[in-house]
């Protein structure tokens, strides 16, 4: 039995030297193995995330994309070139993924790459082990912040003769443990000054009377809230 189970871990491919042929039945082996483990992997990419159609597709093919392009290669030099060729395609999508979009797509090639050397039991002990992660990581939401809704942007308009540099400095230091003006730009024919700061909340339940006071300092012109955006968002 226990020799059994470690062939599981062996490759499939009848010599452990490099050869430059492959049988037809090793080569249906893996590339089933490989659709296998991107439907296992998609499935745990689709639990409590966000996604479209076309990358979980993808995602469930790719694995098998990589294990053929490994395994056609096998004994030539240009095994290192197809490698990093491969784990170029990271950029198939022509818009910017999120850091787990494009964590998701090397994990697929990592382990289509396995299945492309023949080890098909290291391959889905890999998928195994990672998809369930991944599953336990969404479903203990592990990563939140669960302070987001102190940190706001805020957006205050004011009338050209009004010193804006001070005229905040007392709403701030009651409501907020962090302020920065970010952005001061005028509207309406110079007549008025738009200002952007970004704040931390010292109590996310102040908000309503950190406008209130806001509204009275300045003159009960346009004030707006919203979450603070950070450039670190998608990665």
């Amino acid at each position: 039995m226990w020799l059994m189970l470690s062939t599981v871990f062996e490759s499939v491919f009848t010599s452990t030297e490099l050869t430059e042929s492959i049988s037809l039945l090793p080569f249906l082996e893996c590339v089933g193995a490989a659709l296998v483990i991107g439907l296992i992997l998609a499935v745990a990419y689709t639990y409590k995330t966000r996604y479209t159609k076309s990358f979980v597709m993808t995602l469930a093919i790719l694995p098998a994309v990589v294990a053929v392009v490994i395994m056609m290669v096998n004994g030539n030099v240009g095994t290192g070139i197809a490698v990093a060729g491969a784990f170029s395609l990271v950029r198939f999508r022509s818009a910017p993924g999120t850091a787990k979009e494009i964590g998701t797509i090397f994990i697929a090639m990592g382990a289509g790459l396995i299945v492309g050397m023949g080890y098909l039991g290291y391959a889905f002990l890999f998928t195994i082990i990672v998809g369930a992660m991944s599953v336990v990581y969404s479903a203990i939401d592990f990563g939140s912040k669960k302070t987001d809704l102190a940190y706001r942007t805020i957006r205050i308009t004011i009338a050209e003769d009004l010193d804006y540099t001070d005229i905040f400095n007392e709403v701030w230091s009651e409501f907020t443990s962090s302020v920065k003006l970010v952005q001061v730009k005028t509207t309406n024919m110079g007549s008025m000054f738009k200002l952007t700061y970004d704040i931390t909340l010292k109590d996310p339940a102040s908000e309503k009377k950190l406008i209130d006071q806001l509204r009275i300092r300045n003159g009960n012109l346009e004030i707006s809230s919203s979450p603070q955006s950070t450039v670190f968002e998608g990665l």
